[in-house]
């Protein structure tokens, strides 16, 4: 045993390694290379000596994949340390939300002009305007109503007011 708990093996020529003297238990055998990268496998040695071997699989721990004995480790692929740079792009500088804050407005500026001209796209908003005028009620009555407190009277009409003095008199 090395470096608190390890077992270590050392390739030979042929590409083959061995580790002896290893008890019983459970064991993540990794290859370490600084070209490659390897998959990890877990061995499983029971008390009798029986060898049993799986992919290490860190995400679903219950899943197993056996792997055939004696282990054949392959590489992944290269080990890559530095990533390529990336390249640029006319998209990404269209999809810039600064862009798109100053570009949009101004599409709209010249867009709703020339649909106005348009006979019947007019006729479709007025119609649109003269109905929100009637369903909506003004802004300035809905806040006054709701900050001032108690309910004004409406002035009567002028009919309703000749009513009231000719029934009192």
């Amino acid at each position: 045993m090395t470096k608190g708990g390890y077992h270590m093996g050392f390739l030979r020529e042929d590409g083959s390694f061995a580790i002896h003297n290893v008890p019983s238990g459970s064991y993540v055998v990794e290859v370490i290379s600084p070209n490659y990268t390897y998959e990890p496998v877990r061995v499983e040695i029971n008390s009798k000596g029986k060898l049993r071997a799986r992919k290490v699989n860190y995400i679903q721990t219950s899943q197993v994949v056996p792997v055939p004995y004696p282990l054949k480790l392959k590489p992944l692929g290269p080990t890559r340390y530095f990533y390529t740079r990336e390249q640029w792009r006319a998209t990404d500088f269209l999809f810039n939300p600064m862009v798109l804050m100053m570009v949009l407005p101004l599409l709209l500026i010249m867009v709703l002009p020339r649909m106005m001209n348009d006979p019947e796209t007019r006729k479709e908003m007025e119609q649109l305007n003269n109905l929100t005028k009637y369903d909506m009620p003004e802004m300035s009555e809905v806040i006054t109503s709701f900050f001032g407190g108690a309910d004004k009277q409406k002035p009567k009409s002028l009919k309703s007011a000749k009513k009231s003095k000719q029934s009192s008199s």
